[in-house]
């Protein structure tokens, strides 16, 4: 890309001892917030507004009997509601999550988290009353009254749920506990991202470093084993330190799940989180059975890595650190976003249009500062442009990571440019696609442009291993989560101890004979946030999957594919997503997509093994 004006200091990519001050980061490497709130006093004064909404909201109980009207402008009503309190939360919250350990920031979060639940029981009468209205009220309000017909798709979902759905006085009770029931969320947050401080280890240099989150993944690839060791242990020792605090507080969110599966009436947990979008349970069952029955290739690149790293056995330790050297060089930060601008070329001009303009308009947040929030995210408010939290480390990882959120921040973009706010969010489980079909076009680009033999082996083992940490791995901690929630739901405890036993044992399965299970990998599911938003995990390998017949469409220059494709991005929840996903040619139902994921896994790794025989390696 030529004449790109981005911010070209070039990041210091040097692991140091300590990490800097937010106030210590250069400005041109964080998100510019005051696009959502210039100051904290607009912030406030919107604050001061929503109290006001809340007590208009309210005047509208009773009447949505009275007139088509009387409807309409109680769904706009809540919905401008709605848009004031998102950029309220999301404001709190990228203040929050930029340093965690602020008090101010933190003061924000948890205001917003109170109002939150005034807001959610302002409005816990509609979906009742809606419902209660006499039969072919609604039909006829829509013939009466064209502009509400834009709320049908809104209306039709409350009827599917109709018997999960309590009485206006219930569900005004189960709205006043949303704050409660987010205390093992903000718990685990807190102490993940502010409270935990980990031990330093010696680098490859020897000097005394710091582990962070961030850089823990940075250490798992050194070549230095002993490093990977120390890292390894430094990091999941911390945790084992508070084994039993955190499974409790994971405890108390599984019994939050059940609390709110079981007054809604639902089978399961399972149940209720999928039937949340419209998701037939048998697509969770069908990704967990297909990669259950493919295990084999996975197994068969264990003993492939072993090898290669001339190991008697593997340890956890060793899986992420690069099988081919390259390529070990850091990546400046403005060379990896215009890797990602030419990569994605095959999404089509406008799109990358898009991508270039929130490199250099504030959205995006760089590096990693003292306690700021640990991993990445795309997130954003209607009306504004979405935001990335990044924390770069110049590896390839990292470049994949952008491509990925900047997935996501396209998504969010298209979905709020094209939607009215009562469609504008969208589910995960679609999100996870316009993530990884990103990734999935990247790699393509990486592959096709590079005859490097070492090189090409270097990104066909990161192409691997993208697939084994978001199809397989993903599946592995859907399966924990499955437990862990059926082992609650049947009247048995969770304990720090049937926890490790159980992570342990699917880690086996999983990865099988060639991998130690010690008992540190028993912890490990104490450092996953995620398992704080019940059956998450299964959707990366869903969108994973459909990513992949997606992005061969378009690659492929299929007719069609790339406007099926975009307008699937404008789609939010306009349909559900497994109809959205329908449109844009993928059939999640079937066991197809997750088949062909799994199967190109195996032909990556034929790929692998054939230039390997090709070189004498």
């Amino acid at each position: 890309m030529n004449n790109f004006p981005l911010h070209t200091q070039v990041l210091p990519h040097d692991i140091k001892s300590s990490l800097p001050k937010r106030s210590e980061v250069d400005p041109g490497f964080q998100w510019n917030i005051g696009d959502l709130y210039a100051t904290d006093a607009a912030w406030e004064s919107d604050f001061a507004r929503v109290d006001g909404l809340v007590d208009r909201v309210a005047t509208f109980r009773g009447k949505l009997g009275e007139s088509a009207d009387k409807l309409y402008q109680c769904l706009q009503l809540r919905d401008a509601l709605g848009q004031i309190f998102d950029s309220l939360y999301v404001y709190a919250h990228l203040q929050r999550d930029q340093d965690t350990g602020n008090p101010q920031s933190q003061a924000l979060a948890d205001r917003i988290t109170i109002l939150q639940t005034h807001v959610r029981q302002s409005e816990a009468y509609l979906v009742p009353e809606i419902l209660g209205l006499p039969d072919g009220t609604i039909e006829k309000y829509f013939a009466d009254h064209p502009d509400l017909r834009m709320y049908k798709q809104y209306i039709d979902d409350i009827w599917r749920v109709m018997s999960h759905t309590l009485s206006p006085s219930e569900e005004r009770l189960l709205a006043m506990t949303a704050n409660m029931a987010a205390g093992p969320r903000n718990i685990f947050n807190m102490l993940n991202n502010a409270d935990i401080k980990f031990p330093s280890i010696k680098d490859e240099e020897g000097n005394s470093v710091e582990v962070t989150k961030g850089r823990y993944s940075q250490f798992m690839e050194s070549t230095d084993r002993r490093v990977r060791h120390d890292a390894y242990h430094a990091l999941l020792g911390t945790y084992q330190n508070y084994a039993n605090t955190l499974a409790a507080t994971l405890s108390a969110n599984v019994s939050r799940d059940i609390f709110y599966s079981r007054a809604r009436k639902y089978d399961s947990c399972l149940h209720s989180a999928l039937n949340s979008y419209n998701i037939p349970i048998e697509v969770f069952d069908t990704v967990v059975r297909v990669v259950g029955e493919n295990l084999e290739p996975l197994h068969r690149y264990t003993a492939l890595r072993r090898r290669i790293l001339k190991l008697e056995k593997l340890e956890p330790y060793d899986l992420f650190v690069p099988l081919f050297s390259k390529v070990d060089e850091k990546i400046p930060y403005e060379k990896s976003v215009r890797t990602v601008l030419d990569g994605l070329a095959p999404m089509g001009k406008e799109y990358v249009e898009l991508l270039e303009k929130g490199f250099r308009s504030g959205w995006v947040d760089v590096v990693e500062n003292a306690g700021k929030r640990s991993g990445a995210y795309s997130w954003g408010a209607y009306g504004t442009h979405p935001f990335v939290l990044l924390n770069y480390q110049g590896r390839l990882d990292d470049v994949f990571t952008i491509a990925h959120e900047m997935g996501h921040s396209l998504h969010t973009y298209y979905t709020t440019s094209e939607q009215p706010y009562v469609y504008a969010d969208y589910s995960i489980f679609t999100a996870e696609v316009a993530s990884t079909t990103n990734e999935a076009i990247l790699m393509d680009y990486y592959l096709k442009n590079t005859d490097d033999r070492d090189k090409k082996l270097y990104l066909l083992n990161h192409y691997l291993d993208q697939i084994r940490s978001t199809v397989y791995t993903q599946v592995l901690f859907a399966e924990f989560e499955r437990e862990i929630h059926e082992t609650v739901e049947n009247g048995d405890p969770l304990t720090a101890d049937f926890m490790g036993k159980t992570f342990r044992r699917l880690y086996r399965k999983y990865n099988g004979v060639e991998v130690e299970d010690g008992p540190a990998i028993g912890i490990y599911w104490a450092r996953i946030p995620h398992f704080y938003n019940s059956f998450y995990v299964y959707q990366y390998a869903t969108g994973y999957s459909a990513a992949t017949m997606l992005s061969q469409k378009i690659l492929a220059g299929e007719k069609g594919a790339l406007d099926r494709y975009i307008r699937f991005l404008k789609g939010g929840s306009s349909k559900y997503p497994i109809d959205l996903l329908n449109a844009a040619g993928v059939d999640m139902v079937t066991p197809d997509p997750v088949q062909e994921t799994v199967g190109l896994f195996g032909r990556l790794l034929d790929e692998v093994e054939s230039l390997l025989d090709e070189g004498g390696g």
